[in-house]
């Protein structure tokens, strides 16, 4: 069923994508107002697993740790991920219009549970 979905951001999400998915009243828990900093990867997965929102990431080593529980066959909703270079290239609005993109499909991650955003060509 299309819609949005909660998510749960790494840390290392910035701000004006969290802040551009807030304002449009997405359902946002931040990783850094959930654990102490310096909090481990593995932790914050397991916790967004755990409370059924899709992971929010930029992060390498959180998509290397979505493909590990993927091969592995652990469940999790989902993977949202784009590498940091891509804030150079892309808006916030570019962030959001890609999440808003997603929410239109019908389970957009039933085929693989890990998307990933690119700019527009």
């Amino acid at each position: 069923m299309a819609g949005r979905f909660p998510l749960y951001t790494d840390a290392d999400v910035n701000g004006p994508v969290v802040d551009a998915l807030k304002d449009r009243r997405w359902d946002v828990v931040r990783a850094i107002d959930s654990f102490p900093e310096g909090t481990d990867d593995d932790v914050h997965f397991a916790y967004a697993a755990r409370e059924g929102r899709v992971m929010v990431a930029n992060d390498i080593d959180v998509k290397l740790l979505a493909e590990r529980w993927y091969v592995e066959q652990r469940p999790f909703p989902g993977l949202v991920w784009w590498p940091r270079e891509h804030y150079v290239r892309m808006k916030p609005g570019d962030f959001l219009g890609a999440f808003e993109e997603l929410a239109r499909k019908d389970d957009p991650f039933a085929a693989y549970p890990i998307v990933h955003i690119k700019p527009r060509a």
